[in-house]
């Protein structure tokens, strides 16, 4: 059995400016998975650099309401949400609510430095 504990994962500023925490990746960990997980944060007001991956992606909303642009489409979102994001589609998130915008991002194949662009 593998458990990772949310606050015993390191902080990050990721490449897009959102508030990183890593929890599963297959070339952290002796797991047998594709994907990637990672908990992000957005502050009020703030919105996360458009970028692109070449893998494709899923927000899964936590906490908050935001607005998800990928490509030339933006929705309203918001807690209870998932969101797909097709590989290399222009996308960033919003915060416009009043608290922080929280969700979990799920790269499959597992996310890669190499494989994003920050725009």
């Amino acid at each position: 059995m593998f458990v990772r504990d949310l606050h015993t994962c390191k902080e990050i500023i990721a490449g897009d400016e959102t508030i990183l925490r890593e929890l599963l990746h297959p070339d952290k960990a002796d797991l047998e998975i594709r994907y990637s997980l990672a908990h992000a944060t957005v502050k009020p007001g703030q919105s996360s650099l458009p970028h692109k991956l070449k893998a494709s992606e899923v927000y899964y909303i936590l906490e908050g309401e935001g607005i998800m642009y990928v490509d030339f489409e933006s929705a309203k979102i918001h807690s209870g949400q998932a969101v797909y994001i097709p590989p290399n589609s222009v996308q960033y998130i919003k915060n416009i609510g009043n608290s922080e915008l929280k969700f979990l991002c799920i790269v499959d194949p597992a996310w890669q430095p190499e494989d994003e662009e920050v725009l």
